[in-house]
């Protein structure tokens, strides 16, 4: 009907139209995005004599910022010959709304020095675009102008004022000023609770939503959000579960926005059951939720059937697609071994054109490919990034390293230093775990050495169990153990150290080393049956039946017979 009612507009005679059909017309583009009839209506306007109209300007202004066209919206703020605060106010929210904010505090700047008294309008925009610039100077300047002003108590003003602080980090201020606050609307509680969510002060945010419920503020779901946030920072999945009840209770629970946000805070809390039910339950299924969840089955590798469902359920119903959905699925992938699906999802994004190669996603590529045992496809997903960062190169010497290429590995590691890209702790570590595995004892000195006086890397308890690994299986054992023995006390190295250590002492027949190993495993998990069984191999090879037999009547004690049952992944081409 607008569309219709536009192209009438737009005559080949000038025929004098009510002004009322015009403010009927604008007044139905407000709510219906139809940019082209706007500019129909504007040409109908100045044909028909009313270009000069204040009022038929101002809707014009409003609606051209509203689709964007800022440039269309000036050439009209400029045309007109005076500007009272009305017209200034529509440019600057208009040039705010679009995300020129510097352009707004310009014009409110020309705004001031033309002297023309700005409102609260005016006032809660500008202050928005400094909020937005993070210009919190400029930000106390204008609120100079507020206090001496009629608007100092104004709660669009302050409200205003209190974003503005809580998002520059002053959170003390933007609290004393809400404290000040004589009237207090939903939004300056928001946005305290949000911002003190943002800051990750989680119990601040809470407490605030209980003064709110005592003061007889009802929330909406913007609150609920923040909270669901919140409970994300703190990890604490009853706090979840209380606002979910109460959110249902106030009626929000067929809420997109809320379930959206609800669904995000099960999986990080760890309920991806409640999640699963959430999103079972919910017709209009977007890429949040979805994203969420992929994102949560991709942690946990007992629920790869979901994950592919929700994926192969987002392509067939046609759903927006990003590469964060896609990356996730690779995770998947890598994690059960599967690189025959991996490709099948490397083809789809490659024909998808919603989804954007970036650099996260091209490692998640070349983590898969080199992970599944496929280095040359790997290789060819590297060079293909556009842009690389730390994390891409150390993927692909940490796929070198895995299948025993040491030297491709130090060849990538050289070509990154080339280029002037910094390695970080985890390059360091693909690089002496190389090492370790291909028996480089010296080169793997030498990598560890760069690590800490050439790049000022401080060695973590990663680095050090390589280096042990390293010189155990190299024969170092006496090495390695005066090494262990020398970082903050021996309980301080990992118990996989002492089984690794374990495992180059047997090899190289030491028995006394073994015996020490043995038991500061055992003393390490005294629940783990392993431990038992090995000690007691090491009194056996010893000749010491006696110990051998006393270790496995403790560990029949210890209730640690039960060992945890291995398993296999098996993938079958079944043919219809």
């Amino acid at each position: 009907m607008l569309a219709a009612c536009g192209e009438n507009l737009v005559v080949s005679k000038r025929y004098l139209l009510s002004p009322s059909l015009y403010l009927k017309a604008l007044q139905l583009s407000t709510y219906q995005n139809v940019e082209k009839q706007v500019h129909l209506i504007h040409g109908s306007l100045v044909t028909n004599g009313f270009g000069s109209n204040l009022q038929f300007n101002y809707r014009l202004m409003v609606l051209y910022s509203k689709h964007r066209d800022v440039k269309h919206a000036h050439k009209l703020f400029d045309r007109i010959p005076k500007r009272d605060v009305v017209s200034w106010t529509v440019m600057i929210s208009g040039f705010s709304q679009c995300g020129y904010h510097q352009d707004a505090l310009l014009l409110f700047k020309q705004m001031h020095r033309e002297d023309v008294r700005a409102n609260q309008f005016t006032y809660g925009s500008v202050l928005k675009s400094c909020k937005d610039l993070g210009c919190l100077k400029e930000g106390m300047q204008i609120q100079g102008c507020v206090e001496k002003g009629i608007f100092a108590g104004n709660l669009v003003v302050r409200t205003a004022l209190l974003s503005l602080y809580a998002c520059c980090g002053k959170m003390e201020d933007a609290h004393l000023l809400f404290d000040s606050m004589k009237e207090r609307d939903l939004v300056s509680w928001n946005v305290m609770i949000d911002e003190y969510t943002r800051t990750a002060c989680a119990e601040n945010s809470f407490s605030l939503f209980q003064l709110m419920l005592e003061e007889g503020m009802k929330p909406d779901c913007f609150t609920f959000g923040s909270l669901f946030r919140a409970s994300i920072k703190v990890k604490c999945l009853e706090v979840v579960s209380e606002l979910h009840g109460l959110a249902t209770k106030m009626g929000f629970g067929r809420s997109n926005a809320l379930i959206r946000s609800l669904i995000d805070a099960y999986v990080k809390c760890g309920s991806l059951s409640h999640a699963w039910r959430l999103y079972e339950d919910t017709a209009k299924r977007d890429l949040v939720s979805c994203t969420a969840l992929i994102t949560g089955f991709a942690q946990q590798n007992n629920c790869t059937t979901d994950a592919f469902d929700i994926f192969k359920e987002m392509i067939l119903m046609k759903s927006q697609m990003d590469e964060v959905v896609v990356s996730s699925m690779l995770k998947i992938c890598t994690n059960i071994a599967s690189v025959t699906i991996g490709r099948q999802i490397h083809g789809f994004a490659l024909k998808s054109s919603q989804i954007r190669f970036d650099v996260a996603l091209g490692n998640s590529l070349i983590d898969m490919y080199t992970k599944c045992g496929e280095i040359e496809d790997a290789v060819l997903a590297f060079k293909e990034m556009e842009e690389k960062d730390v994390r891409s190169w150390t993927s692909l010497i940490a796929g070198y390293g895995r299948h025993g290429d040491i030297e491709k590995a130090i060849d990538i590691y050289n070509r990154m230093e080339h280029e002037e890209i910094k390695p970080n702790d985890v390059t360091f570590l693909s690089l002496l775990s190389a090492c370790s595995h291909t028996g480089q004892t010296e080169l793997g000195w030498k990598i560890f050495n760069t690590m800490i006086n050439k790049h000022g890397i401080e060695a973590r308890e990663e680095h050090l169990s390589c280096i042990i690994d390293m010189l155990a299986r190299g024969g170092y054992l006496e090495e390695a153990y005066e090494l262990m023995r020398s970082k903050k006390g021996i309980t301080s190295v990992s118990s996989s150290t002492w089984g690794a250590f374990l495992d180059a002492c047997r090899r190289h027949e030491n028995v006394q080393l073994s015996e020490v190993a043995a038991r500061q495993l055992l003393s390490m998990e005294p629940k783990k049956p392993v431990n038992y069984i090995n000690l007691a191999s090491v009194y056996a090879a010893n000749g010491a039946w006696d110990n051998a037999l006393k270790t496995r009547k403790l560990m029949k004690e210890s209730g640690s017979c039960n060992k945890d049952p291995g398993y296999s992944l098996v993938y079958l081409n079944r043919r219809e």
